[in-house]
């Protein structure tokens, strides 16, 4: 086992009665890298993280994490060792602040898991902490506001911040700029490169400009299969990645060198 990869499956696949999502994947992810999962509609990425996060058991194969097998263990103890995933659509509490968001994800590596009811008083020990991660996203001037009441790149930023408070180890991104406009999608690209210095992250990413941007490594996936693997310049001219893009997304893997 190979200790530069946080991350490791081997032979991984996930059939649904007689339909086979994923089939014979294995990656390597490398500590302390971004490292994009992409491909077109229906390739199986989304199949692919609900394996990695336990949501779904895998049909064949074997998961690693730090050189540990945990393929058949459960969601949470999963997150336990660090491997947290921010989902594609906000998961944040709408009628909360920003800051009461970040201080309530904050709870649960102390081990007092979603305490609505504690004091005010003992929630606030958790205020530097959650101040902090505002500041990394650039929140602080958004402490007090309603995180319903935030524009939607805020939003992905605030879920950021929550996934950060968890203390990951492996931050599995699913979607992080999807339907943002340029503005937003700039400013969550920029983020996502600041969180992840002393991290690894895993991202499924439709936009081929944030991932030419940000990511060290690139895996293709194809009705379940691994077709390419490599840096963004190797990846984009690769015949077959261009051919699977079926030609909708083909100009945009070159245009975004």
């Amino acid at each position: 086992m190979n200790t530069e990869h946080i991350l490791e499956t081997r032979q991984l696949g996930k059939d649904f009665k007689g339909f086979t999502a994923v089939s014979g994947v294995d990656l390597q992810i490398r500590r302390g890298h971004i490292h994009a999962l992409i491909g077109p509609n229906g390739a199986g990425k989304t199949t692919v993280f609900n394996l990695l996060t336990k949501f779904l058991r895998p049909t064949t194969g074997q998961i690693f994490f730090n050189s540990t097998d945990i393929t058949s263990e459960k969601p949470a103890q999963t997150a336990r060792r660090g491997v947290i995933r921010s989902f594609q659509i906000s998961s944040v509490f709408p009628h909360l602040t920003t800051l009461d968001n970040v201080r309530i994800a904050l709870q649960r590596p102390l081990g007092t898991s979603y305490y609505f009811w504690r004091s005010q008083n003992s929630l606030n020990q958790l205020n530097a902490r959650a101040m902090e991660l505002l500041e990394l996203v650039d929140l602080a001037l958004f402490a007090n506001k309603a995180a319903v009441e935030l524009p939607y790149g805020r939003k992905r930023a605030l879920e950021l911040a929550t996934t950060l408070a968890l203390e990951p180890e492996l931050m599995l991104l699913d979607e992080p700029t999807q339907g943002m406009g340029h503005e937003d999608v700039d400013r969550v690209t920029a983020l996502i490169k600041k969180v992840a210095q002393n991290r690894t992250v895993l991202m499924v990413e439709h936009n081929m400009k944030v991932v030419s941007q940000i990511a060290d490594r690139l895996t293709v996936l194809q009705r379940g299969r691994i077709i390419a693997e490599g840096p963004y310049a190797e990846v984009s001219s690769n015949p077959q990645v261009i051919e699977a893009y079926m030609g909708t997304v083909d100009t945009e893997l070159q245009g975004a060198h």
